[in-house]
């Protein structure tokens, strides 16, 4: 983990409620895919956990959704603006399993770490493809993105207004792979569980007070003990999964 000040470079809205922030600064903590950042937000407490969707050196992209006053405050941040931030946090993806043709699977504001992890496979030679779920078509973002770095990819509306009618478990039926990663809102999250046929990791996401273990305030119950979302996690494997009921 290191404390950094960041600088805005640019802030652009993707929809009515996502947008894409890239910032200049140290990004050497952040080694792996599926990390994810802690924002200080003046006049706010607690510090905003957001998922990385991209880094290269000296250059971090994070996308966002407005869901209340901190990420809100957020979307109306200028270029040239200062941002305490603390990054390499949480676990991330582990690439080694993924095998010759992995599947991802992004739901919603769970679509931006998948961005960095088809990044890394596909630099492996991997054969990706990916499913992006959301509810209509008007929250739609990073398609295009996904396809430019070369992966095959579905989209999943459940209104059916574009791409595939449903769910991404769905579009999941349709596509041989040899593992799977996936980010998104928790009953997602227990449907790709429920019907995929491989291993794989899920991303979670839950409350956070310090983000870096300290608070304990994440912690959740596995099938190999109590793990911290924020420490331990945020990404589990699929047979460690202990489901609440």
């Amino acid at each position: 983990m290191k404390q950094g000040i960041f600088t805005v470079g640019e802030n652009t809205a993707l929809t009515a409620s996502v947008y894409r922030m890239t910032l200049l600064g140290d990004t050497s903590d952040i080694t792996n895919c599926g990390q994810f950042v802690n924002v200080l937000l003046d006049g706010f407490y607690l510090r905003r956990p957001i998922s990385v969707c991209d880094r290269v050196e000296g250059k971090l992209t994070l996308v966002y959704k407005v869901v209340g006053k901190g990420t809100e405050k957020m979307s109306r941040m200028q270029a040239g603006e200062k941002l305490d931030i603390l990054t390499g946090l949480g676990n991330g993806y582990d690439l080694t399993p993924a095998g010759d043709k992995p599947l991802l699977l992004g739901g919603g504001v769970g679509v931006p770490p998948m961005y960095l992890l088809a990044k890394d496979l596909i630099a492996q030679g991997k054969q990706v493809s990916v499913i992006l779920g959301f509810n209509t078509k008007d929250e739609i973002f990073y398609e295009d993105e996904f396809r430019a770095l070369g992966a095959d990819v579905k989209v999943t509306t459940v209104d059916g207004s574009y791409g595939i009618k449903g769910f991404v478990t769905d579009a999941m039926k349709t596509i041989d792979y040899t593992y799977f990663y996936t980010c998104g809102p928790e009953p997602m999250l227990k449907a790709v569980w429920n019907a995929s046929e491989t291993g794989g990791q899920f991303s979670f996401e839950e409350r956070m007070g310090c983000g870096f273990g300290a608070c304990m305030g994440c912690s959740c119950k596995t099938l190999t003990g109590n793990k911290r979302i924020c420490k331990e996690g945020p990404v589990l494997r699929k047979e460690e999964i202990l489901w609440q009921k």
